[in-house]
């Protein structure tokens, strides 16, 4: 009798041993100066650049982040994927005109994906109770912690009126301009200790 007949199908693979390709493979595609976590001044002059970039792009946008009163701004998030997805950034929660701490933003996801892109994304807190919101909360996620309305730009690049009155306004841009069809839905925002 053959012994290598009556092996037995091997179990698929645990769901931790899935979870280490994932994180291997997204740390592969990142870019090696991310391969460690950022410093504040880099954060800030990262900040600083992208600020700048987006306020040169919409008029509308930077009057609505003036009315604002606390700003998230994550300069730099990489997506990576390889079949399963993710993507990670640092930035910074402005109040006042003042940096008031620092937070890293990140996303999983499954489906065909390859490849990997860098943008920046902006998140206004348009009132006093969604700020309070998002300071109260450890791990802040986009949909389940709040809700964040994508901004997109109509005619003339005024934002749409039903955005403006929305209480958590976000913006996902590159240096070619806003982008579409994306989602902050399923991010998780944390505070760092920086």
């Amino acid at each position: 009798m053959n012994t290598t007949s009556m092996r037995k199908a091997s179990p698929p693979a645990p769901a931790s041993s899935r979870l280490w390709w994932f994180v291997l493979v997204v740390a592969l595609a990142l870019p090696s100066t991310q391969a460690t976590a950022a410093t504040r001044e880099e954060i800030d002059l990262h900040s600083e650049e992208a600020l700048t970039k987006f306020f040169q792009q919409t008029s509308a946008g930077k009057e609505l982040a003036d009315r604002a009163k606390g700003m998230l701004i994550f300069p730099r998030v990489y997506k990576a994927g390889f079949g399963f997805g993710g993507e990670y950034g640092e930035g910074k929660l402005i109040v006042g005109g003042r940096t008031e701490g620092y937070y890293n933003i990140a996303s999983a996801s499954v489906g065909f994906q390859l490849g990997a892109q860098r943008k920046a994304q902006l998140i206004l807190f348009m009132t006093d109770d969604a700020l309070a919101q998002f300071r109260a909360t450890e791990g802040w996620k986009a949909g389940v912690d709040g809700s964040v309305a994508l901004a997109t730009l109509g005619a003339g690049g005024g934002i749409d009126s039903n955005t403006l009155r929305e209480p958590v306004i976000g913006f996902i841009f590159s240096n070619e301009g806003l982008m579409y069809n994306l989602t902050f839905e399923g991010s998780k925002i944390s505070r760092l200790d920086k």
